[in-house]
């Protein structure tokens, strides 16, 4: 069954706290939203709270994807840029999709849906992410339109040992 897509759901104590465990969940499977397993949700809460105060100040939106049951299966938050002469693209974070949901096409949905929604921005032209290196995520965001547009090498550590590249991608909407 496909996800229900929402743009800035009211903001509930079940859907925060739903986010959160979608947050661990996906953190702990591997997923490169952040964190590095283990994570626990109160670890997380911090900056979902960033999130939050972006929302309620009007500089972030929320999309979420909500499974048959209603429960948050997979998010993106968009961040409004400030600066005078940025104003015309949008920053997508934190993409994720349960861990229970991968491998179902709910990550091209969820990628869909946040294009769909970036073009009902006034004046907004483009849409642009960051990813780690070493998963294959540009990949994936290759497929769903995004062109690799800078890459730092090794900026990313997720351990001692183990620097990623952080890779930024670019969809154009025009």
């Amino acid at each position: 069954m496909p996800l229900t897509f929402r743009l800035d759901p009211p903001l509930t104590p079940e859907l925060r706290d739903g986010i959160l465990g979608l947050w661990a969940d996906v953190s702990n499977a591997g997923g490169a939203v952040g964190f590095v397993a283990p994570v626990a949700p109160e670890a997380i809460r911090p900056e979902l709270v960033k999130h939050m105060v972006g929302m309620a100040e009007g500089r972030q939106r929320l999309l979420v994807g909500f499974d048959a049951a209603g429960v948050p299966a997979a998010t993106a938050f968009f961040s409004f840029n400030t600066h005078r002469l940025m104003t015309h693209w949008v920053w997508l974070y934190t993409v994720m999709v349960h861990p229970a949901h991968q491998g179902k096409g709910y990550g091209r949905d969820l990628m869909k849906a946040a294009e769909e929604a970036a073009r009902g921005f006034d004046g907004i032209d483009a849409v642009r992410l960051t990813c780690r290196g070493g998963l294959g995520l540009e990949h994936f965001y290759a497929a769903c339109g995004y062109k690799e547009v800078g890459r730092v090498p090794g900026a990313i550590r997720v351990a001692p040992d183990d620097h990623r590249d952080d890779i930024t991608m670019l969809l154009s909407l025009t």
